[in-house]
């Protein structure tokens, strides 16, 4: 078709396919102008109730002249193809707009609005759309909403062409009325706008399944979640007109668009109103580095984090965790589409010069409304001055932002955990390493949390860095768990001893109760206990949000992860533990939605092509999920073994029992020179249906104190076993210590 001239216009590219139609981009070679074609598919060119439709796609949508409307421009037939000439919209649709981004409040509104008026404009000349959705609906570059696709519309008048009982449209957007293939009015197409306005601000569809049949029952049975549940801060009139949109007594919901667009209209003043009263909020970039030595990177990432770590301290400030704050690093994008990115007010940003043994920082605060400084200034010091001039410059940040400090005013913000530079420097390095995550990268962290802790062995972060890092290391490694917990479990009770108020250090000793001890109880103890010092602690939210998940606690556990996305929005690692929740919460679906944003922010982080290829595994998607997880092991040559596993439980739900058997005798012999945890070579027993010796592999793991058994009360054994009744799997729970 490319290339082709059809009447007077030429085909230049496809531009999308659908149920009623394949639409291509084309040039108008009379009036020399860009326009769309929408061809009837040619497999349905022998229904004459398609080309009835069709034709009212075309008259609806050309008795309409809207703003927010495609145009239409006619309808002909070339050589046996139909085609609608309509108006060619360059610009996104709301689909892939919130694919790519999350859409502020104001924004939504503005786009809901038009979507109102366009739609109010079709309901007074009697057409309902039938099909409204997140597809069809673009948005131009210069923010203009445009409503496509009128193919299901319905005109006053003209005969009935649906067939009775039968469900047009996409279902997940569909009223309950539509669902059930009763006639519909414009209540329906309100209906489908209410989903349109959720799915905006939560990212998400309110009413999801893992099949039809489960959609139609959502749609028809279950309430959506809150949208707080998704984002923060949302005004409860919003709140109040999505739910009434989506009622599904029709006689209860909005009964005209005309209403529903005078709610919407008076939001954005309650939007503003709401904004003023918010908490103040900032997000604190790394620092650029100046100076010719590169090694200069660690202190300007300390700068900016120990920054971070001071504002956290404050009374009513928001601030966004470090890893989301230094997604920008190196990257040239405007202050306020950072801001908008983050959902802060504000943005600090600021650079380091040094030479000799003399800096010099300049830094500067943002408003993101609009592009202005608030604050600015440079510091000229010796190196010694470090601590003093963060000090200065949270202070002045706080005064700028107008909030109140905890305590007295006098009271000097940084908490001073050591006076050795050298130490500190140290430390910083020991961090960056521990955020990467891989057993190379946790041994060098390892390394300098010790060197700095040889320079000053009363330096408590330092500890908890150090019990950080031998907590991850059985995961990202071949690291026995018994040789990995003790030093962990030492390090944050030294770190706790020098300093009891040190949020970091409980979340290390709650994530060690969780992984290695089994003390339930205990472990949400310690988090809780983080969670009140330092409410801003990201790994104790999502590693709560895990222990809840463990125990099958699964709202609270969705909930807890949430609290850590709204703190750090942008980091992978925390996207995988909102995907490990969900996973454990029976959610595949939801799973994949949440690590395919992870994998837009890093396509190669280690775990989340593996974790996609579980979640593909647990939708019975196995193919899918093998090719995902023999790309994790392409992408990690050396990666943990759990890969192999989960390849060879894949393998057994498909049948494939010869490549679960290679796999188990390849980890068998692994194991001879390398830890290898008993809890993967059970599962892979049981999955052969060698029950008696995939027991004897869970006694060793228990035996051995198996980090990996902490999944074992939530993660099926069912796909490839019914031992959830065994007598000795029962024990073993009651072993563990799990509630009842």
């Amino acid at each position: 078709m490319i290339g082709r001239t059809i009447s007077h216009y030429k085909i230049l590219e496809k531009l999308g396919e659908g149920g009623m139609g394949v639409v291509y981009k084309a040039q108008d070679i009379k009036l020399d102008r860009l326009v769309a074609l929408k061809f009837l598919p040619k497999h349905l060119l022998c229904d004459n109730e398609a080309k009835i439709r069709f034709e009212h796609e075309a008259k609806a949508a050309s008795a309409l002249n809207h703003t927010n409307i495609t145009t239409i421009y006619e309808i002909d037939e070339f050589e046996g193809e139909c085609f609608i000439c309509m108006e060619y919209v360059e610009g996104k649709s709301i689909k892939e707009l919130i694919k790519k981004k999350t859409l502020s409040i104001q924004d939504i509104l503005n786009i809901s609005i038009q979507i109102a008026e366009g739609l109010n404009a079709a309901h007074k000349k009697g057409i309902i759309h039938r099909d409204i959705k997140s597809d069809n609906i673009m948005l131009t570059a210069e923010g203009l909403v445009k409503i496509m696709d009128f193919g299901l519309a319905k005109l006053r008048g003209v005969s009935k062409v649906t067939k009775t009982g039968s469900t047009l449209g996409t279902l997940a957007y569909m009223s309950p009325e539509q669902a059930q293939g009763i006639e519909v009015d414009q209540r329906s197409d309100i209906f489908s706008f209410g989903v349109i306005l959720y799915e905006m601000i939560t990212g998400q569809l309110p009413f999801r399944g893992e099949h039809e049949a489960a959609i139609i029952y959502s749609i028809l049975n279950e309430t959506p979640e809150p949208l707080a549940r998704y984002k923060a801060n949302v005004p409860e009139g919003l709140q109040r007109a999505i739910e009434k949109a989506l009622e599904k007594n029709r006689e209860v919901r909005y009964q005209h668009l005309d209403d529903f667009r005078v709610d919407l209209r008076k939001l954005p003043k309650e939007v503003e109103s709401h904004i003023t009263k918010q908490q103040p909020s900032i997000a604190v970039l790394p620092f650029t580095n100046l100076s010719a030595d590169k090694e200069q990177e660690y202190f300007c990432d300390g700068m900016a984090e120990e920054i971070i770590n001071v504002l956290t301290q404050v009374e009513a400030l928001r601030v966004v965790a470090r890893t989301s704050a230094f997604f920008f690093r190196g990257k040239e994008i405007d202050i306020r589409e950072i801001g908008r990115k983050l959902n802060v007010g504000a943005v600090l940003e600021g650079s380091v010069r040094k030479a000799g043994n003399r800096f010099r920082i300049t830094a500067q605060l943002v408003n993101v409304a609009d592009g202005y400084h608030l604050w600015s200034d440079r510091y000229d010091r010796e190196m010694e001055d470090i601590f003093a001039i963060q000090d200065e410059i949270s202070r002045a940040i706080v005064e700028k932002l107008k909030v109140k400090l905890l305590g007295e005013e006098k009271v000097a913000l940084v908490k001073r955990y050591t006076d050795n530079l050298e130490a500190y420097n140290l430390y910083l390095k020991g961090r960056y390493f521990w955020n990467k995550r891989t057993e190379k990268d946790l041994k060098k962290a390892i390394e300098y949390f010790e060197l700095a802790i040889e320079r000053d062995d009363n330096y408590a972060p330092a500890y908890a860095g150090t019990a950080d890092s031998y907590n991850d290391l059985p995961d990202y490694s071949s690291c026995p768990p018994n040789q990995a917990y003790p030093k962990a479990k030492e390090a944050a009770l030294k770190a706790l001893k020098l300093d009891n108020t040190l949020a970091e250090a409980h979340a290390s000793l709650g994530l060690l109760k969780t992984e290695h001890e089994w003390d339930w109880s205990g472990a949400e103890k310690e988090f809780k206990q983080a969670i009140q010092l330092n409410p801003a602690c990201v790994t104790a939210h999502y590693w709560y949000g895990l222990l809840l998940g463990y125990l099958g606690r699964f709202d609270e556990a969705i909930g807890e992860v949430r609290k850590a996305l709204e703190l750090d929005p942008l980091s992978v690692l925390t996207h995988k533990h909102m995907a490990q929740v969900l996973l454990l919460a029976g959610k595949p679906g939801e799973a994949i939605d949440i690590l395919q944003k992870g994998m837009e922010i890093e396509p190669n982080s280690i775990f989340l092509h593996a974790m996609i290829g579980l979640a593909y595994s647990r939708k019975s998607l196995y193919e899918e999920a093998l090719a995902e997880l023999q790309k994790e092991k392409e992408i990690f040559v050396n990666s943990p073994p759990i890969i192999d596993a989960w390849i060879g439980e894949t393998y057994a739900v498909m049948g494939r029992k010869d490549k679960v058997q290679e796999i188990l005798n390849d980890l068998l012999t692994r194991s001879e020179s390398e830890y290898i945890p008993p809890y993967l070579l059970a599962r892979l027993y049981l999955a052969l249906g060698e029950e008696e010796e995939g027991f004897k592999w869970l006694e060793k793991a228990y035996e051995k104190k198996d980090t990996w058994l902490r999944y074992l009360k939530v993660f099926r054994f069912e796909s490839f076993s019914s031992i959830s009744s065994d007598p000795r799997f029962i024990a073993l729970i009651k072993k563990m210590g799990f509630p009842q």
